[in-house]
């Protein structure tokens, strides 16, 4: 019953999902391409990433956004080496995340949008590419989408999943809401948790078999073109003995906050010497111009890496308007500031500095990575500060202590690698749970 409420009240707001589209198409134009996949359509060639191959027995995996693809991009790997002869097709909600799909992966795996969660879209894509295994990143939960894996034999894992308390709670809350959520993770064959604590919140939430597995995020390569550009950019700046702080992934309203605290703790203030460079890094390539106004207007001289590599050694902030290239801002930083932890966004990946060796520290909002910063912080790899001015007080205490800086450093890249092995352990679970579909 829940179910067709839902599926009426997909199909009523079409016309606002074409035009949601199309208004966030004015600052980012790929929000309207494409649009034929997001109802199961296909344009039948080669361009960007869709292959022209009719496919059997692919491997679908599914990944929201940006974060999600780069975790997917190990996980893909291994399913590879297993399955050397099946298609994959990976399937992505927002433009950046099948740019970085594309970029990450190239022809050889298929790329292209969800469906949007329609029944008559969702068995459309499903009679077009003919999956047997279905690999959903992180906890996307679309209701239709699981009914019409269980009914067209398609198993269906969640991988990586993880439930902030704040997401339990908003299900479980309302009863359609839980009753929705009840029926779709019960059709999972799987979910692999990050942590207990997500098991513990998806098992109330009706999914029935739940293991823990961790985060696929500590498998995630570092490639070392990226860091060797890093290492290049960051030259001058070494030459001269200048520091780099990197703030990365940020979000709306953060970059003013943290350029005004860098200004407080380092520009105007003089007990530190000669300033350190600030790369900012946004998260989404639609704000980079809004960014480099803010930063104008705050008389901060600006460089741009689409217009000068390696930044000027006098320049005051760096402008990280690339995609595709954060461990290389990473590899040139001596410390970093994740973003989306300075609103109420949950936070961005820091494991990925960890993997570099690079101390993390993150504002008070960390809800998507909780387990993670709880490790991280019970081996004293990274720092959890209140705001944003509290971020750059303890940035430039760290600068003044290099050898705490350093300590830490090697403790967040032990980090990393102490907490790897989260895929093989979710391609087995997939591997045995497809053999037990073949006995008699």
């Amino acid at each position: 019953m829940w179910r067709f409420g839902y599926t009426l009240l997909m199909h009523l707001a079409i016309p606002l999902i074409l035009l949601r589209l199309w208004v966030r198409g004015r600052t980012e134009s790929d929000y309207r391409k494409h649009i034929g996949e997001r109802f199961g359509g296909f344009g039948g060639n080669d361009q960007d990433g869709v292959s022209s191959r009719l496919p059997v027995n692919s491997l679908w995996i599914h990944a929201v956004s940006v974060g999600e693809v780069r975790a997917s991009a190990p996980l893909i790997a291994a399913l590879r080496a297993h399955w050397p002869d099946a298609q994959v097709v990976l399937t992505c909600m927002t433009p950046t995340g099948r740019r970085t799909a594309s970029d990450l992966f190239g022809s050889s795996v298929t790329v292209c949008y969800l469906p949007y969660d329609l029944p008559w879209a969702i068995s459309r894509f499903i009679r077009r590419w003919q999956p047997k295994v279905l690999v959903i990143m992180e906890t996307e939960l679309w209701p239709n989408l699981l009914a019409a894996c269980t009914s067209c034999h398609v198993s269906a894992f969640l991988a990586n999943a993880r439930l902030s308390e704040k997401s339990y709670l908003g299900y479980a809350a309302y009863a359609p809401l839980r009753a929705l959520a009840r029926q779709a993770f019960g059709q999972f064959h799987t979910v692999m948790a990050q942590s207990e604590a997500d098991a513990v919140r998806l098992r109330h939430l009706g999914s029935n078999n739940t293991l823990v597995t961790g985060n696929v995020k500590f498998d995630i390569g570092v490639l070392p073109a990226l860091v060797a550009q890093g290492i290049e950019w960051r030259a001058p700046f070494v030459s001269i003995g200048r520091r780099v702080i990197l703030v990365a992934s940020t979000r709306e309203h953060e970059e003013a906050a943290l350029l005004d605290a860098f200004l407080r703790q380092f520009v105007e203030s003089a007990q530190h010497g000669r300033h350190p460079l600030l790369v900012v890094v946004p998260r989404h390539p639609s704000r980079f111009d809004d960014v480099a106004s803010r930063i104008a207007a705050r008389r901060l001289s600006l460089a741009r890496r689409s217009q000068v590599t390696p930044p000027p050694a006098d320049v005051d902030v760096w402008l990280g308007d690339s995609m595709g290239e954060l461990q290389a801002y990473y590899a040139m930083s001596d410390l970093a500031i994740i973003g989306g932890s300075f609103q109420p966004l949950g936070g961005h990946n820091l494991i990925e500095a960890a993997a570099l060796g690079k101390l993390a520290i993150m504002g008070p909002s960390i809800f998507n990575f909780a387990e993670a910063v709880r490790l991280a912080l019970e081996a004293n790899a990274m720092i959890s500060v209140a705001d944003a001015d509290a971020a750059m007080v303890e940035a430039a205490a760290l600068l003044d202590s290099p050898e705490r800086l350093k300590q830490m450093g090697e403790n967040a890249l032990l980090f990393a690698r102490t907490h790897r092995g989260a895929t093989t352990r979710t391609v087995a679970i997939i591997e045995n749970a497809l053999l037990d579909t073949k006995k008699p």
